[in-house]
Formats: structure tokens, C-alpha cells, sequence
């Protein structure tokens, strides 16, 4: 069903040329409103009656929503094409971009993947002193709270009204609604008795669960990246407001949540280990929350404690965690549509500016109090700014964008981005890509009036596939002469070196390849290598016995990548006895002449042995003198002629 826009010029502060976006988006353009969200709020219900609408105003969403709500109808998706691109000081065409913005608003958003996280309310309040005793009893009736103490108060005369134990923390685990926690020096209040509260005697190792923790003691956090720990509230007993709005954030959760998943894992393709040997390690180095931990030859990640990041869907070689809240094929599809639509509309070398929701409100503070964005900066907004990875970059340039730059917020994992924007850098020049990071949106106009893009590739191309697939492709358009790109350490393309004269050609690094990059000649004695297969995760070089494999980080654009070479092959030896090829020649003389002088092998007949191939060793070793598998001779079974021969003579 075709899409109706119906725009606003907000009170003639912007111009919308309803015709020309029509035919440039081939999509149907009322006569832009003036008041759309107030007194001509008639034509956005009108527009919600035909479910075909998309409405051209995000700063007034509420209004919108609470409208379909009253009229029993699903909201209408709203575009926001003032702020983005019609509020801009910038005297060029703005068509092009508004063309590219709402080509994007159509693409039909994947559902999210969520699970049911359920809280009962169990508060488990960590400190000392007034300020967790008062944040208890303000607690208490709406939460099932229990305060532990590192000491037991003097003043305590009575019990509180909420659990009070003393012991100290050893341990806790878990998020929202499945915190697990041990106590060492655990103490409870004894009710029995009468005058002064008694304790329990102390022990150690007391296991608890409870659904959040509140964090009062002013102390090192429990957690890695504590801030995205669902459930985990922290905050200053010395300051007041912080403690206050703890107090208000742990009261209101209780009840059943909605938990994203946003990772999707496929551990047949994780390279972490093989064999008790370590290789790729790189979503776990940068899993702020610890979301991420080894599961034998593969990683697991905890949904729970997942924050989603998106940082390991960027960073991991072979695409065994990707993102998908929503998936990185939708991110894909959304950059090159807003580069195919915006060319289309008659616009010339375009910008992408990548940010996430911090990035989105200094782009509406830069557009009503200062210049706006450029004409030829288009916008993009992503929840998670490290799941953009260089993959990404390299499909927006290729797409047609001359320039790709991300706003870095103040949530960002910016180890991650910058170590994918460096690597995007190294494959499609360092004047492609860029990090802006500045709070202060009069900056970022500056920054993006002054900068100069250069020249986007002649011929766009959209690949598709994996982002391994589609980086490739896309380094390749944007270096049509080049042949090999050197690569940054750490980066997931790569060759492997061989040194000829260490390697024995024993193959353990083919049986632990987890790509496949690395294979055997089952004719010859070889090594054979493809290098767009390459993980560089290093488990080759790990279990080499003979440390003779090395890395290189490379991109090669060539042919030559895709199919398979010969890193090292040696002469066969062949059998003395049959001349079946077998084996590599050198190492089957090398022990050999190792064994000669050995005891065991001092008969030349055992030394023979060593020289055939698998099927005269097993012939000669049954016929020989003190052969171990030979016995007595067997007793000839009895039959049945046996049986009657022997009634005969009787």
C-alpha cells in the first residue's frame, strides 16, 4: 500500500515543496500543514482513519499518540523532517536529503526479541548509617527490603519493620529480577527473647537471591559498567537528589519487563578455541558488563546481563554474535537506502552522520537555536552506536556517501568505535571517516559547515551477504586499483606465513582451522591457505608445535583471495615395500635416521617398518618373528559331523 506524507512547515518555518518531494520520493504529498499538532489536528485524525499516513512531525509524538489512542487506532509512524533537514541555514537544495529520510521511513522495522523478566520486589540494601537505616524505611512498604550491615547498630532496639542481617559481601551475581549474592559473617536478628535484640551466631558462605540491589556504601561498584547492570542502583549516601532518585527508580520495579535480546550467537562459527588452545578474543576484551564468557570452543552471552552495546557484533571475525535488536542486515539496508534515494533525488556526494538518541537532541538543539545541518548531511540515528562497525562504514561509502561520520555521546563505547573506525580508515582512506566528539551542538555545526569530503566513489554498489561479504566488496569499489591493503593489528583479514623450514607439515593447524582457511592436499604433502577465509584468530599459531606460523593483517582485493594456495608442500616419500605415496619424505628419513641407534630399533627389519606405508607395516609386523599379535594356534572349531562321527564310535 502506498504511503501518504503528510508535512507541516511549522508555522512557515521551514519550506516543503509538497510537488517536488512527490516526484522525487514517488510518493503521495499533502499540501504541507502550518499547524498540524493544534488547530489543523483534523488532518492528522483524517490521516490516522486511512492507515496509510506518515506524519511529518516527531517533536509533538505524544500528541499524535495520545490521538489514535482516543480514536482506537494504531499510531501512525511519524518522520521528522524539520529538525533533520528542513531547519538548516544552509541555502542548498534540501530535497535530496528529505527524499533519503523518507525513503528510510518506510522500511518496515523488525519486531524486537524480547524476554520476560519478573520482579517481586525483593531489595537487598547495601551501607552503613543514616542513610541506608532512612532509605529502608523508606522502602519498606512498597518493597520487601533487607539491609545488610557490615556492623550490627547500638541503637537498634526494636525490629524496624524490614529484614536487617550483618555480615560482609563476598559475592554477587546475576541482573533484574535474579541477583544472587554470599555473605560471609552472616548474622540475623534473633526475635526470641526479651529485653536488647539478640544475633545469630556468625557463618560464612550464606547464599541469598534478590531482584535488585541497592548500593549505598560509597564504595567500588559490584559490577563492571555498573551504570547498565539492570537492576544494580547506585548512588552517593553523602548526596542527597542521588540517593533520592535511587529510592524512586528501585520503587518502581516490581512487576514483569520486557528484556531485549539483543544479540543473536551461532557458535558453530565462533573462533575462540580448539583443543584447549585460545584463539579470538575479541568480544570478550570489550564486554563492558562481562555479558560475555568462554563455553568451551565457543563464547555465551548472558541476555541478562547483556546492556547491548553492539560493540562484539563489530568487532567479531566471523559474524558468530551479531546484533539484532534490530539485526545488522537492517542497519545495512538502512544505509544504503538513504544513499540510493538520496542520489535519486538529484543530490551529489553526500554525508552520513551516525549518531544514537544523545546525538539526536543536539541535532534538534543545533537546528532551532543555530544553522542546522548542512544540506548534504544526512542523519542516522542507531540505539547502539558501536554496533556500526567498519562493515558498515565501508557499505555507506560504497553506497555513494563521500563521508561517514559518527557522534560520539557521552554512553558510547569509544575503545570499540575507535578501534572499528580505524580500521575503516585503513581500508577506505583516512579522509572518509571520522569520530566527532564535542557536547556542544554549536561545535558540531561548525564542524560539519567547515569540513571537505572527498570526491564519492563513480560507480555505487550495494552488496550483500555478510559483513565479511560485504566489506570486502565494498573496499574493493572504493579501491578499484588497489591490489592488497595493509590492515592495523587486530583486524579479522589477514594472511598466514609459513616458515618452510620449521613447519613438518604435521597439519594440526588444518584440523583446528575454524573457518577453513587452512586445508591439506589429501594426494600430496601440503598446506594449502585462502586468505579471504582467514579469521586472523590465531589459533594456527597457537597450536603449531613448531611455532612456525606467523599473522599478517591485510586486506586482499585480488582474485587470488577467494581461492586456495600452496604455503608450504614437500616430496612424498614412497612405500619401500609397495610404492604407495605416504607421508612427507624429509620427516620420514629424519626419524629414521634419529631411531637408528636406538635399542629398540637396533634390527634393520623394525627400521624397514618405519619406511611403509600403513597397510605393509600392519602385513609385516603380523609376519614377523616375536610378533606380539601372534598367539598359539587356535583349536579348530568343533561341527556338527564332529558330534555325529563321535556317536559312531561309540
Amino acid at each position: 500500500m502506498s504511503k501518504t506524507l503528510i508535512t507541516c512547515d511549522c508555522a512557515g518555518s521551514q519550506k516543503i515543496d509538497s510537488q517536488a518531494l512527490s516526484e522525487r520520493t514517488g510518493l503521495r504529498v499533502a499540501p504541507p500543514c502550518s499547524a498540524l499538532c493544534t488547530t489543523q489536528i483534523d488532518r492528522a485524525a483524517k490521516a490516522l482513519e486511512g492507515g496509510d499516513a506518515i506524519l511529518c512531525c516527531t517533536q509533538q509524538e505524544r500528541v499524535f499518540t495520545e490521538l489514535a489512542e482516543d480514536m482506537g487506532l494504531p499510531p501512525a509512524p511519524l518522520l521528522d523532517l524539520r529538525d533533520r533537514a528542513g531547519w538548516s541555514d544552509d541555502p542548498r537544495d534540501k530535497l535530496p536529503k528529505m527524499s533519503a529520510l523518507a525513503a528510510e521511513a518506510l522500511l518496515q522495522i523488525p519486531d524486537e526479541k524480547t524476554i520476560d523478566v519478573a520482579s517481586e520486589g525483593l531489595c537487598l540494601i547495601l551501607g552503613q548509617g543514616p542513610a541506608a537505616l532512612e532509605a529502608a524505611s523508606q522502602l519498606k512498604d512498597h518493597l520487601s527490603v533487607t539491609l545488610l550491615l557490615e556492623t550490627a547498630p547500638e541503637d537498634l532496639l526494636e525490629m524496624p519493620g524490614y529484614d536487617v542481617i550483618t555480615g560482609k559481601l563476598r559475592r554477587a551475581s546475576g541482573a533484574l529480577g535474579q541477583f544472587e549474592v554470599v555473605i560471609d559473617a552472616l548474622r540475623q536478628i534473633d526475635p526470641r527473647g526479651r529485653g536488647a535484640l539478640n544475633w545469630t551466631e556468625p557463618r560464612d558462605g550464606g547464599r541469598s537471591q534478590c531482584d535488585l540491589i541497592l548500593d549505598l556504601r560509597g564504595e567500588t561498584p559490584l559490577f563492571p559498567a555498573h551504570e547498565k547492570r539492570e537492576g544494580y542502583l547506585r548512588a552517593d549516601p553523602a548526596h542527597p537528589p542521588a540517593v533520592a532518585a535511587a529510592l524512586l527508580a528501585a520503587s518502581h520495579l516490581t512487576g514483569t519487563f520486557e528484556q531485549p535480546l539483543y544479540v543473536r550467537t551461532d557458535p558453530l562459527l565462533c573462533a575462540h578455541s580448539r583443543a584447549g588452545q585460545t584463539g579470538c578474543t575479541a568480544c570478550l576484551d570489550l564486554c563492558p558488563t562481562g555479558a560475555i564468557t568462554p563455553d568451551g570452543d565457543h563464547v555465551t552471552v548472558d541476555p541478562m546481563i547483556c546492556a547491548g552495546c553492539g560493540a562484539c557484533s563489530s568487532a567479531c571475525p566471523s559474524g558468530a554474535i551479531s546484533y539484532d535488536a534490530p539485526p545488522v542486515d537492517f542497519t545495512m539496508r538502512r544505509v544504503q537506502t538513504l544513499g540510493r534515494a538520496y542520489l535519486e533525488a538529484g543530490g551529489d556526494a553526500p554525508r552520513l552522520l551516525v549518531h544514537d538518541a544523545h546525538g539526536a537532541e543536539m541535532i534538534r538543539l543545533a537546528a532551532r537555536h543555530g544553522r542546522g545541518l548542512p544540506a548534504d548531511v544526512v542523519p542516522m540515528e542507531l540505539d547502539a552506536l558501536a554496533a556500526f562497525g567498519h562493515a558498515e562504514a565501508l557499505a555507506a561509502l560504497a553506497a555513494g556517501f563521500a563521508h561517514v561520520s559518527l557522534l560520539l555521546g557521552p554512553k558510547a563505547d569509544r575503545d570499540a568505535i575507535e578501534t572499528q573506525t580505524a580500521l575503516a580508515r585503513a581500508i577506505a582512506g583516512e579522509a572518509r571517516m571520522a569520530l566527532i566528539d564535542t557536547p556542544d551542538p554549536e561545535a558540531l555545526t561548525d564542524i560539519l559547515y567547515g569540513g571537505e569530503a572527498p570526491a564519492p566513489v563513480t560507480q555505487p554498489v550495494r552488496p550483500m551477504g555478510s559483513r565479511r561479504q560485504i566489506a570486502r566488496q565494498a573496499a574493493r569499489a572504493l579501491n578499484p586499483e588497489a591490489e592488497v591493503l595493509d590492515l592495523p593489528a587486530g583486524a579479522p583479514y589477514g594472511a598466514v606465513l609459513v616458515d618452510k623450514d620449521a613447519c613438518t607439515l604435521c597439519l594440526s593447524c588444518v584440523s583446528l582451522c575454524p573457518s577453513g582457511a587452512l586445508g591439506d592436499n589429501p594426494d600430496l604433502p601440503q598446506l594449502r591457505f585462502q586468505e579471504d577465509a582467514c579469521l586472523q584468530c590465531g589459533l594456527c599459531a597457537n597450536i603449531c608445535p613448531e611455532d612456525a606460523i606467523a599473522l599478517e593483517p591485510r586486506l586482499d582485493l585480488t582474485d587470488a583471495a577467494l581461492s586456495q594456495r600452496v604455503l608450504n608442500e614437500e616430496e612424498p616419500f614412497a612405500c619401500i615395500e609397495c610404492g604407495s605415496l605416504f607421508g612427507v619424505k624429509s620427516t620420514v628419513e629424519k626419524i629414521t635416521e634419529k631411531l637408528r641407534s636406538h635399542s629398540m630399533f637396533a634390527d634393520e627389519a623394525k627400521l624397514r617398518m618405519i619406511q611403509m606405508c600403513d597397510d605393509c607395516r600392519i602385513n609385516a609386523q603380523y609376519h614377523s618373528t616375536n610378533n606380539p599379535m601372534a598367539g598359539k594356534e587356535r583349536p579348530r572349531p568343533r561341527t556338527t559331523d564332529d558330534y555325529f562321527s563321535k556317536r559312531r564310535d561309540h
